[in-house]
């Protein structure tokens, strides 16, 4: 197909489909634009497609148009006076016949030239000097030859050639580019395998050095455990000289006194000798010593009983918990020696820390104070219960019985034995002096969650997951009775203090009071809106203070079974209470890391103790108000004074 410049119409280009037949004619098939296209005065340049494809593509309906094509051509004889002169064509709008592009001429060719290149007005000057040398007639055949098919290779060959080159050049920035980065990266890999060397090697030196150390640890190890069963040996010793010493001191005293009763009787029966009285002297005589035998008395005495003290106080242990004698719960409340007291409340805003120390592997639940001595009791999650000297932190003893954590502990009142509530269901007693569990109460069926001897010292309450809470007689190893009332899980139990009466804190939201000599109800408090944590009694046995899992703490009067005050020290949990021993003021320790301390008095919270990074799990002041300790989810315990 050539494409032939129609000379009537400058500003169009008029294509022409050339065929040959069988008989070696020449047909012309010209596309007018104002019959199948919009009156755009755009020039169109069809896409060039070689004859040879077109004689090739032998499709139905391709053949179909050129015959019809020929055929119209025929009747009309359109190609006889002029092949660049088509009067009347008609095509069927639906099919396109394939075009191909004609050789062109001079003049179209730089038509093109201007038009591809954008330069309209070099197109229009030479438009208009073209067709008025053409008018003219100063326009020779020669003028419009067609422009050889090299030229407008040579020029598309160009126009690929700059476009190739400029390609070239983008291709040769991004190859410098990537070489560039590639260089980096190969820099930083050779300083990361550097790098990586270097750490292998001192990865091995420290894995040399460590098993070196191990080695070394691993001969040190027997003689750690040597030396640390030997300090453990010699605390119990410690403790127990303590013990026998203060009891002997007792003894003393007691001999003492006797010596000096009998003393005053030998000089009474002097007088009485003196005045006549003789036949009372025979009937006295045999209580009568001289100051000789009382004082050989006396010294073998304290020599028998230095000798045989620790014996002695076993026996009598032993004794005391196998005789089968039951615990009488008595009659009446007993008399509360601090109820008339006026004693000075505590002034925590000189409280600093004197002591942090790291006592368990595993937080620590529950803190108790020695009622006689200055011995401080911790149980933890690790299983372990231990004794350290206060203040100054010394361990003297340690214990682990319990198959799980335990809860919490407590004081015998005479202060030879614990209590100590575990997960695995059970209360364990431990006697000092034996250095072991003599008693172990298993009744209930969850993790029993909180312990506490009886003023007396005969039984022991605890509260479990169970829901209930038991009374136990010490003597006879067994259940008293069991308190059914709560709905949830028992968290706390206590007594007020030198009463029958007994207290359980509940996660149902509510606090109860039983009397254990009817095994009763005397009152409930209500109040909290969340599983309650702990409750205390204060030393004189009238305030009685609760907090739960909201950080919300109370303060009743027992009295009147009235509400004094609420406070909120949420959202943190707020985990255990202790007043001072003026019951004024309150110790908070809470989930958030803060020791709370409240006024009950002025009703004021003051300044807030911040010694731990942890939370506080426990806190207590000791029977003189002089400390406070608070114990962490971390296994630390701070000393304040």
């Amino acid at each position: 197909m050539d494409t032939v410049q129609s000379i009537g119409s400058p500003q169009k280009n008029i294509e022409m489909e050339k065929w040959t037949d069988k008989n070696s004619k020449t047909f012309v098939l010209e596309s007018v634009p104002d019959l199948f296209q919009s009156d755009s005065e755009d020039d169109y340049l069809y896409e060039e497609i070689p004859i040879e494809e077109f004689e090739d593509d032998k499709s139905d309906t391709e053949d179909e148009n050129l015959e019809k094509t020929v055929r119209n051509i025929t009747e009309r004889k359109f190609f006889e006076d002029n092949e660049n002169e088509i009067k009347n064509v008609e095509v069927n709008k639906d099919n396109v016949a394939n075009t191909e592009k004609q050789s062109e001429v001079v003049e179209d060719y730089i038509r093109n030239f201007f038009y591809s290149r954008g330069l309209k007005k070099s197109l229009e000057t030479f438009q208009e000097e073209w067709y008025e040398f053409k008018k003219k007639g100063n326009l020779t055949p020669e003028d419009s030859v067609i422009v050889p098919d090299v030229y407008i290779k040579n020029q598309k060959l160009t126009d690929n050639i700059q476009k190739l080159r400029a390609n070239i050049e983008e291709y040769k920035e991004i190859a410098n580019k990537a070489q560039s980065t590639f260089e980096k990266l190969k820099k930083e890999r050779d300083f990361h395998r550097m790098h990586h060397q270097r750490v292998v090697q001192e990865k091995n030196k420290l894995i040399s050095d460590i098993n070196r150390l191990k080695n070394k640890c691993s001969m040190f190890e027997p003689m750690v455990e040597g030396i640390q069963k030997k300090y453990e040996t010699a605390m119990k010793e410690k403790m127990l000289t303590k013990l026998d010493r203060d009891r002997l001191s007792a003894k003393i005293v007691s001999l003492e006194t006797t010596i000096t009763q009998l003393e005053n009787l030998v000089k009474e029966s002097d007088n009485k000798k003196k005045n006549g009285h003789i036949s009372q002297s025979n009937s006295s005589s045999r209580y009568i010593l001289n100051e000789e035998e009382m004082n050989a008395a006396a010294a073998a005495t304290v020599a028998n009983n230095s000798t045989s003290a620790n014996q002695i106080g076993r026996k009598n242990s032993h004794r005391r918990m196998i005789s089968g004698r039951e615990g009488i719960i008595p009659a009446g409340n007993r008399q509360n020696p601090y109820s008339n007291m006026d004693i000075q409340p505590v002034n925590p805003s000189h409280m600093n820390v004197i002591q942090s120390i790291k006592g368990h592997d595993a937080a620590i639940s529950s803190i108790k104070l020695h009622p006689k001595k200055k011995i401080l009791a911790t149980v933890s999650d690790d299983k372990y219960w231990k004794m350290w000297a206060f203040p100054s932190g010394e361990l003297i003893m340690s214990g682990m019985g319990h198959s799980d954590w335990i809860a919490d502990c407590d004081f015998h009142p005479k202060g030879g034995q614990l209590a100590t509530a575990s997960g695995d269901s059970t209360i364990k007693i431990w006697d000092f002096l034996k250095g072991q569990a003599i008693a172990t109460l298993s009744e209930h069926t969850q993790a029993v969650w909180g312990c506490a001897y009886h003023d007396l010292g005969d039984f022991i309450v605890s509260g479990s997951m169970d829901h209930t809470a038991k009374l136990w007689d010490i003597q006879m190893e067994k259940c008293k009775h069991t308190y059914r009332g709560h709905s949830d899980s028992i968290n706390n139990v206590g007594f007020q203090p030198y009463s029958n009466i007994m207290y359980t804190c509940s996660s149902d939201k509510s606090i109860s009071l039983w009397d254990i000599r009817t095994n009763m109800v005397t009152q409930t408090l209500y109040g909290h809106n969340n599983s309650i944590n702990y409750g205390t009694f204060s030393l004189k046995g009238n305030s009685f203070a609760s907090c739960d899992a909201d950080g919300v703490v109370k303060i009743w009067d027992i009295r009147s079974n009235l509400e004094m005050a609420t406070l909120n020290y949420g959202p943190s949990s707020a985990n255990k209470l202790s007043f001072d021993p003026s019951g004024t003021i309150l110790a908070v320790a809470s989930d958030d890391g803060k020791c709370k301390i409240y006024n009950c008095t002025t009703n004021n919270t003051l300044r807030p103790l911040d010694g731990m990074d942890e939370s506080i799990q426990a806190v207590i002041f000791d029977n003189s108000g002089e400390y406070l300790i608070t114990a962490g989810s971390e296994g630390n315990y701070q000393i304040y004074r």
